[in-house]
This record gives structure tokens, C-alpha cells and sequence, in this order.
């Protein structure tokens, strides 16, 4: 949630720094940038601390961290500052994937349905960034949707340390399965290309759809609204109601091959995206809602497929590498994005470039090895 704050937030921040309205937003747009490069830079970095020392301990860390890097940023003078206090919430925040996703899968059994479920945890965040960001602008400032969400973080981090202190945090044991997979499984090298690029498309399609949302909504719902609280509850709607997409993914691929699954979850994004190009209101909020839960529902399938070809002691390290590519690629989404805007190219053009990107999508799903169910 906090690594979209920004997302809802910059139009306002760049205003109260004396930008003109006409580009406040792509202006502000770059600030942001460092954050998305440092959120999957850091990966390996937390992959290898929690390696070293321990996963409970890595978790703590990152609540605590995002939540004073939050507070640091509303304190921010000028839009320099603010991408400083957004870099060092990307580096903090680079410790949830490759090491919770990690606990997530660790021990095998209905791992689609456990990702399903923290996809949509998650996805939760996503909805609630522009929805509680647009209420705080709207009732306060910009500097305020920094400051509240990051206090929550400092206590839910500090009572995450307390059950971890008492005992009360333990490691799931490994099913059958999982402790036969002592090495990585045959067709490991196909399955992880295959991955890879699903990292890289998937990861320029979700940073730009995650970010921009919100702002198109505010440009493209003329009939609808152009109060910056109710667009953003609208694009709250739309990434919440989609996330549960991930729990019906889950619980499918739990009960079927996978490599079908990612298929058409991958066929419906080009098709579904590029229809947003072209359309506003109802319909475009519609067709939103379609494509995000396309986009979410490939969430819990990457996943799991590494689960099945790579072993608990190496999961973090792959994680790490894996969630580095997306966000690095996600990085180069929102460049892209700001350049098109910024170029006068508007949303629809955006939206076509991440059509096109999530054609590749299509083509990862067909290198992927053909497998068995993953319980």
C-alpha cells in the first residue's frame, strides 16, 4: 500500500511545490522512480539477510522500516525529498517478496490456495492506497496520507515482534512432497525462463496498471466524477473487487496443471487492456475491473510454479531475483508512461503499449514445462 501512496499523492505534492496543474503530475512522476528501482534492488539483499539470519526477524524489520520511511517523506520540502523518503521506503519495502512469499509456500500442501489468499491480502493495499490516500488529500494534505498509513505500519511491525519474541510464530512441516524436492526438479531451466519473462512483461503491465489507475480515472470519468476522493474510491473498487480473482486462480491451480491456467489468464490481458485504451465512464470502469483481476490472477500462478521446480533453501534467492526483474521492468513501465504522457500521447496510448506488452505474457505461458497439480 505505502509504495502507492504516491501513485494518488503526486498531483496534490507537486502542487503545493509550485508546479503548474497542466503537468504537475508527469513531472512528478520520476520522483517516484528510485523507489520502484531500490523496491526490487534490495531483494537479493533481504533474501541473503534472512537467509542468514531469520525470516520472522526480516519481517519485523520491514514494517518498522516502511512505516518511518512514511513519516520521514511527509516531512519532505520539495519533490527531491520526496523521492529520498520514497527510496528508502523501497528499500525497506524490498524485504516482503522474496522473503514472505517464501514463508507463504514453505511446507507445501494447498500452496495456490495460501497464495491466492495473500494475493488478495495484498491487492487489499493496492485498493487502499488511492482509496484511503484520496479521503486524507481530500480532509488534510498530501503530507498526512504518508503520516497515517506509516504509524500503522511502526505498530502492526511492533505487535508482529511481540508474537515472534513469545513463540507464537512457527514454520508449517514439510509435507511429503516438499521434502522429496531436495534439488531442483526436472525442466527447472524452461520453467524458470519461462518465469523470467513473465517477470519482465507481467512486471511492465502491473507497475503501470497499479500506478495509473487512479489518475485515469480522475482524467477519464468526466460523467461520472472528478472529485479526487470518489475517483479514488472507484479505482479502490476496482483493484479490491479484482483482487479475489487470485483465491479462484489458487484454488484452480491447486486442482489442475498449471500451464493451461497461465494461458488464459495470459490471453485475456492484451485483449482486456487494449480495450481500456478506448473507452471512458462506465464502460472504462467495466472493462477496468476485467482487466485487473486478469492481471491479479496471474499473481498466485508464478509462484507456485517455482515452488514446484525449486527447493525450500533456494526459494528466497530466486524470489529475490525474480521480484528484482519485475520491479525493475515495472520501473521502466512508469518511465514510459511519463513519457507518453508528458509527449501529449494521453491514457489511451498508454494503455496500447500494455497490450503489447502483455502479448509476451501469452508467449511465457507456452514455454512453460507441462506439469502435474501442485497438491
Amino acid at each position: 500500500m505505502l509504495m502507492l501512496i504516491f501513485a494518488k499523492a503526486a498531483f496534490s505534492a507537486g502542487l503545493a511545490f509550485g508546479l503548474a496543474e497542466q503537468g504537475a503530475y508527469a513531472e512528478m512522476l520520476p520522483y517516484g522512480i528510485p523507489s520502484l528501482l531500490l523496491f526490487g534492488a534490495c531483494a537479493p539483499l533481504a533474501a541473503h539477510l534472512a537467509d542468514k539470519w531469520q525470516r520472522n526477524g526480516m519481517i519485523v524489520v520491514f514494517f518498522v522500516g516502511i512505516g518511518l520511511a512514511a513519516v520521514t517523506t511527509s516531512f519532505a520540502q520539495n519533490p527531491f525529498q520526496i523521492g529520498a523518503g520514497l527510496a528508502v521506503l523501497g528499500m525497506f519495502a524490498a524485504i516482503y517478496h522474496p522473503v514472505g512469499i517464501a514463508m507463504v509456500i514453505e511446507g507445501g500442501g494447498k500452496i495456490g490456495w495460501r497464495l491466492g489468499t495473500n494475493g488478495v491480502w495484498g491487492n487489499m493495499g493496492v485498493a487502499g492506497a488511492p482509496l484511503v490516500t484520496g479521503f486524507l488529500l481530500s480532509a488534510y494534505d498530501w503530507r498526512f496520507s504518508f503520516i497515517v498509513p506509516g504509524i500503522v505500519c511502526i505498530v502492526i511491525g511492533l505487535g508482529f515482534a511481540g508474537f515472534v519474541w513469545k513463540g507464537h510464530v512457527r514454520a508449517p512441516e514439510p509435507t511429503a512432497r516438499e521434502k522429496a524436492l531436495v534439488g531442483f526438479a526436472a525442466g527447472w531451466q524452461r520453467a524458470l525462463v519461462s518465469l523470467a519473462l513473465v517477470s519482465s512483461a507481467g512486471g511492465f503491465v502491473f507497475g503501470a496498471m497499479t500506478f495509473l489507475i487512479p489518475r485515469m480515472f480522475e482524467v477519464r470519468l468526466p460523467e461520472i466524477s472528478t472529485n479526487i476522493a470518489i475517483t479514488g474510491t472507484l479505482a479502490a473498487l476496482v483493484y479490491a473487487t479484482a483482487a479475489f480473482a487470485q483465491l479462484v486462480v489458487g484454488r484452480i491451480i491447486d486442482r489442475h496443471p498449471v500451464k493451461p491456467v497461465l494461458l488464459l489468464v495470459a490471453l485475456g490481458q492484451p485483449i482486456l487492456i487494449g480495450t481500456m485504451a478506448f473507452q471512458t465512464d462506465h464502460l472504462l470502469l467495466a472493462v477496468a475491473f476485467l482487466a485487473m483481476a486478469f492481471v491479479f490472477g496471474q499473481i498466485p500462478i508464478t509462484d507456485a510454479v517455482l515452488s514446484q521446480y525449486v527447493p525450500d533453501q533456494w526459494r528466497a534467492k530466486v524470489l529475490s531475483v525474480k521480484f528484482l526483474m519485475n520491479l525493475t521492468i515495472g520501473a521502466v513501465s512508469l518511465m514510459t508512461a511519463r513519457t507518453i504522457l508528458a509527449a501529449g500521447g494521453g491514457f489511451g496510448r498508454v494503455m496500447q503499449v500494455l497490450a503489447v506488452a502483455a502479448c509476451l505474457i501469452v508467449l511465457a505461458a507456452l514455454l512453460l514445462p507441462k506439469k502435474q497439480v501442485l497438491a
